[in-house]
């Protein structure tokens, strides 16, 4: 997100917050990381680090986004001095000649960049490797001059800025460039389209052709740029505003998230049903609702007028900056403009106004080597002040941040795969708000106040809605003749005509009361939760099913989802990654919802930030959030922080599982330095044993691979053991060609074996991804379930550096063990088919029943023999369709 007021007040403000949140402290594991993190670069004097990107041969490129531009000043010491030399006082895109990555998941690539400790220094954009070069500058001329990059214009050509129109716009026009995503349109990755986000109001998203020359240099061609913005496809979809970060599709185009903070239609962690149960808005009211009064941003100084020292902050009114400009750019005439358009009056707009409905989706760039790419929006994924998405091979599930202060995470999943739908307006399925269950999390449930550094988050996904995209562009529809005028109109007992001053204040004093009425109304909002909660999202009022799409953060504090993430910023994971691997999540700031004492998450508190992983299980889906990287807390001393990450903004894996975290963090307190840096995320190899399932008496193999080897496999020495040896005993060891030498010891009641293996012959070279170290055979004992647990006395790489290892236990079922819990099942006629499912010593419907709802359960999946009732190798839905015909 950009800086600014945003970052100013995403962080902690007083007002309305219902929980108090505990004080900064020394919090343990804080700064801390699960693996190497290792710094490549600072930006310059003001800016981010926005929109990192690495191309196929390793190149990387990130945005210089809003570098200030004049003195340092403030108290930063030498405020006098130029805070930027040229060319870093400008904002643009540039990427770093003379380094590529290797792309073999090692940091040994770069040399660790040393802190900017200089005025010299904290003013340019460093690097360990390479030099820093601007492929564009913001607002450099293109389309043979009747344009600017990134520079938004009206229907009629005029450059939308505060030079040409009064009134507040989100940052300067074209100072913000964000994400950038490369669409290749060759196969080695060496041309194409560079896609860059701009983070303003009305938002842009450029398209900028680039190619590698034979040098291994990187150009554009400027003069054929393009603000897809002044297009008529975007500019007839209604435009966009604030395009943050995104993704590149599965399919290829450019995924553009609209950070819409104006989405906040209550403040921090209260609900619709709270106003509706005081009876007014007062202390809660957000700035959602004064999307179309006359100047809305002026909504909070109102409220400091009206209620004095009862007055609070109105969260997200500061991102109504642009909604009079996003009007101009659809062609609205500026009547809130004086004739010289030197001042921005309150005489409301009423020809032409932007839907609130229509901003605040991931928007997808369709044909994105067309002369004019096609914009589509997904309604279907939820509105809300989007930071990212990361959409999942399988090209149905997705997830989402949301950025700010008491915001969520998503996740959403299509009927189909979304490309495979003819009509994107026809994609269609689930929406899910997180439930974080775990009582560690909370100090109220688990007794103590954890750090989160040491407890992962248990997710439970709940059911929001199910709609298609057309069917909630026709809900949107119904809101696109709302305007200024009708806030009046609607609201005020005064005759705006005859006296716009009152009539003014007469509005904004009923919406405080009672929400406004030109949108979806707090009833509405109320009554599909009650509906929900008594009958099940697929039940409420067909009227109502518009809610939880259009309003998707307060429809997911009324039914209980923990919206309490501050400033949620950044969502990703490897190209083609698997069920086993990870999506990473960067939480800026652990603080204020977090850090309070209520909700589901009530935990010490960083300021500095934190970053989870989640493993994909087989359906994609996201359980548990394991914390990696832990910020400092904010009263660390300089040599606490300096080196460690800070305000997580962008997170983005690269092909070889390292993973780039970005920081926004500007300023802040803790450093001896005020630049955010760009630091690589090496993380820990994982030593993963296998599950397997065998009948009594016979044997399995429990595989032990490592994910990755970044530095290559020289020998190492672990050990494995069952937890429970009456399940099952370790009979032998079984090693593949790479593994030349190898030693093992079994314990004499087969409960445990030490392993010692060796690549002689280099086999396993650095880079390697998923390599066998060994399989460990097991034999089957008494039904039941048992663990292989793994511990790793040393292991080493080809330089003899010893390796970081995590390692996950395996699983042995012998059995089939229970289903469900109950007894052991059995097979009646010893066919080899377990059909009394439930032990009870006869074959019946309950068994049928039991098979149906545990079909997805370990202890039948991993039977597959015992229960493919139908033969195909298989369980399937089929198998209990077998087994009912079989009674």
């Amino acid at each position: 997100m950009a800086s600014s007021v945003a970052a100013a007040l995403g962080a902690s403000v007083a007002g309305v917050a219902s929980g108090d949140e505990v004080g900064e402290s020394d919090t343990p594991g804080a700064p801390g990381v699960n693996g190497s993190l290792k710094r490549f670069s600072t930006t310059s004097f003001g800016a981010e680090v926005t929109g990192p990107f690495v191309f196929q041969d390793g190149s990387l490129l990130y945005s210089n986004q809003h570098p200030a531009t004049g003195d340092r000043g403030g108290d930063f010491e030498n405020s006098d001095v130029k805070a930027n030399e040229a060319p870093f006082d400008r904002a643009g895109v540039g990427y770093f000649s003379g380094f590529t990555f290797e792309l073999d998941g090692d940091n040994d690539d770069f040399s660790e960049l040393s802190v900017p400790s200089t005025v010299d220094e904290q003013g340019r954009i460093r690097s360990s490797e390479g030099e820093y070069v601007f492929l564009a500058h913001a607002r450099e001329e293109i389309q043979g001059g009747d344009e600017r990059f990134g520079v938004v214009q009206t229907p009629d050509g005029t450059e939308i800025t505060q030079d040409n129109f009064a009134g507040t716009q989100y940052g300067a026009a074209a100072t913000n460039p964000d994400c950038n995503q490369f669409i290749p349109t060759n196969d080695d990755g060496t041309e194409g389209y560079l896609y860059t986000n701009w983070e303003n109001s009305p938002g842009n998203v450029t398209r900028l052709p680039v190619s590698r020359t034979e040098e291994g240099e990187w150009e554009a061609d400027l003069e054929n740029a393009t603000n897809l913005a002044n297009t008529e496809p975007l500019r007839e979809l209604g435009g966009t505003r604030i395009n943050c970060y995104g993704d590149r599709s599965p399919w290829n185009t450019m995924l553009s998230s609209e950070e819409n903070y104006a989405h906040t239609r209550v403040s921090l962690t209260g609900t619709v049903g709270d106003i509706e149960a005081a009876g007014t808005g007062k202390g809660l009211v957000g700035g959602a609702a004064f999307w179309n009064r006359p100047n809305p941003v002026g909504i909070q100084s109102a409220i400091d007028d009206y209620y004095g020292d009862d007055s609070w902050f109105v969260q997200g009114y500061w991102a109504l900056d642009g909604v009079e400009f996003l009007a101009y750019y659809l062609g609205a005439e500026q009547v809130d403009q004086t004739g010289d358009n030197e001042n921005n009056t309150t005489n409301p707009i009423g020809d032409v106004y932007p839907n609130p409905y229509r901003y605040g989706y991931h928007v997808d760039f369709r044909e994105p080597a067309a002369e004019t790419p096609e914009p589509i929006k997904y309604y279907v994924m939820g509105r809300t002040a989007w930071e990212a998405p990361d959409v999942l091979p399988d090209e149905r599930t997705v997830y989402g941040c949301s950025d700010g202060d008491s915001k969520g995470i998503y996740k959403f999943v299509a009927d189909e795969p979304i490309p495979s739908y003819e009509n994107p307006m026809d994609v269609e399925g689930t929406l899910y708000a997180p439930k974080i269950t775990n009582d560690a999390a909370s100090v109220a449930d688990g007794g103590e106040r954890d750090s989160p550094a040491a407890v992962s988050l248990e997710i439970e996904w709940l059911e929001l809605g199910h709609a298609s995209n057309a069917e909630i562009e026709s809900w949107i529809a119904e809101y696109d003749d709302v305007t200024q005028e009708e806030y009046l109109e609607a609201h005020a007992e005064t005759d705006w005509t005859d006296d716009l001053a009152t009539a003014l204040e007469e509005a904004d004093k009923a919406v405080v009361e009672d929400g406004n009425q030109n949108y979806i109304t707090n009833d509405e909002i109320v009554e599909w939760a009650d509906q929900y909660e008594q009958n099940g999202p697929e039940n409420v009022d067909e009227e109502l099913r518009r809610v939880p799409f259009l309003e998707t953060r307060a429809a997911a504090k009324e039914i209980g989802a923990s919206i309490e993430f501050n400033k949620a910023e950044g969502v990703s994971s490897r190209e083609g990654v698997s069920p086993g691997d990870f999506v990473y999540f960067g939480i800026a700031e652990f603080n204020d919802a977090l850090a309070d004492d209520e909700g589901d998450v009530q935990m010490d508190r960083v300021d500095g930030g934190v970053v989870y992983r989640g493993q994909l299980e087989r359906d994609y889906n996201v359980s548990t959030l394991e914390p990696v990287i832990v910020g400092p807390d904010f009263t660390d001393p300089a040599a606490d922080a300096d080196d460690a990450l800070r305000n997580i903004d962008n997170v983005y894996v690269m092909d070889d599982g390292r993973v780039l975290c970005c920081e926004d963090g500007f300023g802040g307190p803790a450093r001896s330095y005020p630049n955010d840096g760009l630091y690589v995320y090496q993380p820990d190899a994982i030593l993963d044993a296998s599950a397997v399932a065998v009948s009594p008496e016979s044997t399995g193999t429990v595989d032990l691979t490592m994910n990755a080897a970044p530095g290559g496999f020289a020998g190492g020495e672990f050990t494995v053991s069952l937890t429970d040896p009456e399940v099952a005993a370790i009979s032998d060891v079984t090693f593949p060609d790479a593994i030349g030498l190898q030693k093992v010891s079994v314990a004499d009641d087969g409960s445990s074996a030490t392993i010692r293996v060796g690549d002689i012959e280099r086999s396993i070279q650095p880079g390697s991804l998923d390599v066998t170290l060994a399989g460990v055979e097991v034999t089957g004992s008494a039904p039941g379930t048992t663990d292989l647990a793994v511990s790793v006395e040393t292991i080493d790489d080809e330089a003899g550096v010893e390796i970081g290892v995590e390692t996950r236990r395996g699983l042995v079922i012998t059995g089939p063990p229970a289903a469900g819990g109950g007894a052991v099942p059995e097979d009646p006629d010893s066919d080899g088919r377990y059909e009394d499912v439930n032990g009870n010593g006869r074959v019946d419907y309950d068994d049928v029943v039991l098979l149906f709802e545990t079909i997805d359960s370990d202890a039948v999946r991993l039977n597959p023999e015992a229960y493919d009732f139908n033969d195909n190798g298989q369980i399937d839905f089929d198998d209990v369709v077998e087994l009912y015909e079989e009674i």
